[in-house]
Formats: C-alpha cells, structure tokens, sequence
C-alpha cells in the first residue's frame, strides 16, 4: 500500500445497546465481515461500546483506556485481520465524575495510531420532546487531530462536530484528503441534515469523508439515523446504508482529491475579513479567519 494507491474502505453501522459484551461481538462480527470483503480500513461508529443514557448506569460500567477491554480485543482485531481500523468512539472514564466520548485509530500491528476526544458537546432540545446533554456527562476535547495513513492524511471527528466547518477546514488545510465522522444522529436531525451536512463537509474542502452511524431503536430507546455515509470530494455518495446494522464498501481513489481541489480550490482562496456593524461603531468591529 502507498500514498495515491486505491483502497478499500468500509463503514460497520451498528445498533448498540447498554451493555459492553454484547457490543463487542457484534462489532467484532461486522468487521470481520468487512475484512473478509477486502476493507483495507473499516471505521465503526460514535460510541461503539455502550450507549446508556442514565448517568448511574454509565458510570457503573465505563472503563478506563488503559483497562477498557473493547479496546483491548479491537486491538487484537485490527492485528489479526492487519487493517486499519478506525472505532468512531468508546464511551470511556475520565476521572471520578466525567467521561469522555474517544474515538481510536488502529494500524495493521494493533498499536494505536492517534485518538481523538470529541470537541462540541450534543446539548440541545429537538421539536417533539427530545432532550440531550452531553456535557453532563463527558468531558469536552480541546484539540483536532490528523494522522497519517498509507494513502494520505486523515482527520478525526465525532458526530455533533459536524456543524461546525471551521474544524473540517482546519483539517483539510492541514493536509487532510479524508474526513471522518462516525456518528449516532437522531432519526429526527439525520432525516433533516445527515446527507447535506457530509456533501457539504466534503465539497467545501475536497476531501472524501467517511461517517459510519448508529442505526435503529436502541435498547435506551433512543433511535438513531442510520445511512452510514461514503463521499467523494466532488460531493457524490459512493456508498450509503439502510435503517439496519451492516457492512458497506467503496473503492476509494486518493488522486480524487486533487482533481476535485484543481477544478475549485477554494481552499487556497480563503481570505480574512472583518465583520462590521455599523450601528455599533468601529469599537464592535469584528476580525475573521478565513483561511490560512
């Protein structure tokens, strides 16, 4: 494998319940499945391991990294299949009163490769009664992460960091040709933003982006969006999944994304600006970063 060189990349949709154990078989199962169909990399979903909405509950089965046996066994996995394999995130312990939601890229030797801790917190009240709070629980990431691949450099990210762009520029600007976003969206914000949201991600920089997702009714009667996600960076899906857990590949072509960065390179064109407001006065004028 080289940099440029196509690959193979599969996105494992799931539909985790509370419980770790259980968790962990079926995504050992799923990506096996991937492997055995020729992923070079697999991406799993936004917490892989467990989704518990009760902070009790949570807190009584969350591990540390060190002693988190998903982690333990997904390492082992990544070894024996000598993939890379990129879990969207484990619920893990933080400290006494805080846990954080980490997502793990893995190497063909079962070493991690980087780790990522989701920056923007899921805190919000959708239309109809949904609630969630994010921040009471996890501890916020403070800093983006890219790591090198054989096929180029990749970004990490985690699900509600989707609506905030600047992250995906940053990324991209800083040599990212894939972008990642294992989720779990709710059925009712996926139906509305899902699609759009990763096209625009991937049209905006020029790179491929990839969000394997939650699908389905949860054990804690969350239900989540599905249609795990494959973009290319002229915005085209190349692969999608359904409502149900599964397993779904795409060929992918590095070279894709200078070819798409010729034909609108946006990103050598951002410039900084100031935002004014002239009822206000030139003491509120505001300085934006447009680009580096």
């Amino acid at each position: 494998m080289s940099e440029g060189k196509i690959f193979s990349a599969a996105m494992v949709q799931m539909r985790t319940g509370l419980l770790p154990g259980p968790n962990l078989e079926q995504g050992i199962k799923l990506i096996r499945e991937a492997a055995r169909q020729g992923a070079d990399y697999v991406q799993t979903p936004e917490v892989s391991n467990m989704m518990q909405l009760n902070r009790k509950a949570l807190f009584e089965d969350l591990a540390s990294e060190d002693d988190d046996q998903s982690l333990k066994a997904y390492r082992a996995l990544a070894k024996e299949l000598k993939i890379y394999l990129h879990i969207g995130s484990l619920a893990l312990r933080f400290s006494p009163e805080r846990a954080v939601n980490r997502a793990f890229l893995i190497g063909p030797d079962g070493l991690v490769l980087a780790s990522y801790d989701k920056i923007h917190m899921f805190d919000i009240d959708l239309p109809g009664g949904e609630s969630y709070r994010e921040s009471a629980n996890y501890q916020p990431g403070e800093t983006a992460v890219i790591c090198e691949l054989p096929w180029g450099r990749i970004g990490l990210t985690i699900c509600y960091d989707l609506r905030f762009p600047a992250l995906y520029r940053a990324l991209a600007e800083a040599g990212a040709s894939f972008l990642t976003v294992p989720s779990a969206f709710t059925r009712k914000t996926g139906e509305a933003h899902w699609h759009v949201l990763l096209r625009a991600r991937a049209i905006e920089t020029g790179c491929f982006v990839f969000a394997a997702a939650q699908a389905g009714l949860h054990e804690n009667k969350r239900e989540t969006y599905g249609h795990s996600l494959m973009v290319a960076p002229w915005g085209e899906i190349l692969a999608e999944g359904g409502a149900e857990p599964g397993v779904f590949l795409a060929k992918i072509d590095p070279s894709k994304v200078e070819i798409a960065r010729r034909a609108v390179p946006s990103l050598q064109h951002g410039r900084r600006f100031s935002v004014a407001d002239p009822k206000a006065g030139p003491e509120h004028l505001h300085l934006v970063r447009g680009s580096a």
